[in-house]
This record gives C-alpha cells, sequence and structure tokens, in this order.
C-alpha cells in the first residue's frame, strides 16, 4: 500500500508519495517536475512506479499552474516561462531542506527529473545542486539562453507585449546565463544523467539536447554507462511508456 500525502512546504503545493511501511522512515528522495501549463497530478504514473521501488517521492506544483493557477492565458503565461523556470529551482531547495529537517531524506541519495519544462528546470539545478546524485532530463534541453531567444521571438511573432524592456531583458539573460549547463558542463561532475527525447517534438527542439549531449560523452569518458541519451524516433512532445520505465530504471540503478 501507498500513501499519497497532499500538502503545502512553505507555499508550494506538494503531493508525497511513499510506501505506507516505509513512510516515516529514512529514504532515498526523487523530486518530479512537471511540464508547462501541466500540474503535480499528471505525473502521479511515475511517482507511483519509483515509490513502488522504495523512494520516496515529491511533485510540486509550479508557479502558475495547478493549484497556484491565475486567470492568465497560455500565451500570457508563455511570457512568464523564465519566471516560472527561475522561481522552480529556488524552491527545488525549499524542498530539499524541509524534507531534510523533518529527517525523511537520506541526503545522499536525491534524484531530480521532469519533463519538458520540468526537464529543463533539472539541467539547470544541476549547475547550482551539487547534492542532487542522479537526474533525468525528459524533453528537456540546457540551452537557456538560445531557448529564451528563440522564445522572445516567438512572441513578438505573435504580437504580445514583452513584459519587459531591454535593460530587464539583459538582467534575465544574465540569470539565465548562469543557470546554462550548456555554458559549464564541468558541473555536471559525472553526475549519472538520462536523457530521453523525441525525435519529432515541435516545442523543445531534439537537436538543442542532442547536440548537448555530444558535447559531454568526452566527460563521461571514464564512466559511460553515467550518460545515456534514449532516442524516440517517431515520437513527439509525449513521453513514451520505455521512457517512463527507463526513468525508475536510472533511479533504482544509481540512488536505490
Amino acid at each position: 500500500m501507498f500513501i499519497i500525502e497532499k500538502k503545502s512546504v512553505n507555499d508550494i503545493p506538494v503531493l508525497h508519495l511513499a510506501k505506507k511501511n516505509l513512510f516515516h522512515d529514512r529514504l532515498p528522495l526523487v523530486l518530479f517536475m512537471h511540464g508547462f501549463t501541466s500540474a503535480k497530478e499528471n505525473n502521479l504514473h511515475y511517482a507511483y512506479l519509483l515509490a513502488e521501488k522504495g523512494f520516496r517521492v515529491v511533485l510540486p506544483e509550479a508557479m502558475y499552474h495547478g493549484e497556484r493557477q491565475v486567470n492568465m492565458s497560455k500565451e500570457k503565461l508563455m511570457v512568464h516561462f523564465w519566471d516560472i523556470v527561475l522561481q522552480s529551482i529556488d524552491e527545488i531547495e525549499v524542498l530539499r531542506q524541509y524534507y531534510f529537517s523533518e529527517n525523511l531524506i537520506d541526503p545522499d541519495r536525491i534524484g531530480l527529473v521532469g519533463t519538458s519544462m520540468g526537464g529543463i528546470i533539472t539541467l539547470g539545478s544541476l549547475t547550482r545542486y551539487k547534492w542532487i546524485k542522479a537526474a533525468v532530463s525528459l524533453m528537456g534541453m540546457p540551452y537557456y539562453e538560445k531557448y529564451a531567444l528563440l522564445q522572445i521571438n516567438e512572441i513578438k511573432k505573435r504580437g504580445l507585449k514583452l513584459p519587459f524592456n531591454e535593460e530587464q531583458l539583459a538582467s534575465l539573460l544574465k540569470k539565465l546565463i548562469e543557470l546554462d549547463l550548456s555554458r559549464q558542463p564541468k558541473k555536471l561532475e559525472q553526475r549519472p544523467l538520462l536523457f530521453w527525447h523525441g525525435k519529432q517534438d515541435p516545442i523543445v527542439p531534439f537537436s538543442y539536447t542532442y547536440d548537448f549531449y555530444e558535447r559531454i560523452k568526452p566527460l563521461y569518458e571514464e564512466n559511460p554507462k553515467k550518460l545515456q541519451f534514449i532516442i524516440d524516433e517517431k515520437s513527439g512532445h509525449k513521453v513514451s511508456r520505455e521512457g517512463v520505465l527507463k526513468t525508475v530504471e536510472w533511479f533504482e540503478t544509481y540512488l536505490a
């Protein structure tokens, strides 16, 4: 049996899962970050499979999503994409500290995974948090500055007004560069990293992610098994059943 706890941690809504007989034990932790316009509940199948393997799983709600949703169209929400990413990265540390203070997690066995925007959050977090011991990016990519500029051009094409001036844009790009894993891949420090990406993805460019994977291969020459890229030739912006199961297997291999 499992317990699914719905609660708020420092105003961050979360779903918290673990086996009932292990719920109050010190367990390896996996944090799961959902995608853009999604919600924490949409990834409960991952959480169930991970909890079945003995993990404590925490699924936070991103700003302006799910329980934190505000009256905002998808187009207007897109303008705040990077605000959401940056705040989510900050909140990951808040969650880690909370569950550590409750003596519910092993601080040496913490993993991070996310889909789409959640994958982007995951890759940026690897530049900041050395306590992340293993990670999975599902349809994410690390090129923060490049992707931000691509999005800004798309927003302008749609005739939407940007909520910042040139000076504010420069400030945002500076923050993104600090978390841009493509600019500082050595911060990976050979930590286990799995990528899954559909080759037909129309949202997050497959080429960006695969290019990065090829670039960092030399960093894993001593431990090539710790870096993997699963390509789904036919998939678009949706993780396959194989991707789900490989995610669970990855954490079972490197955190359990």
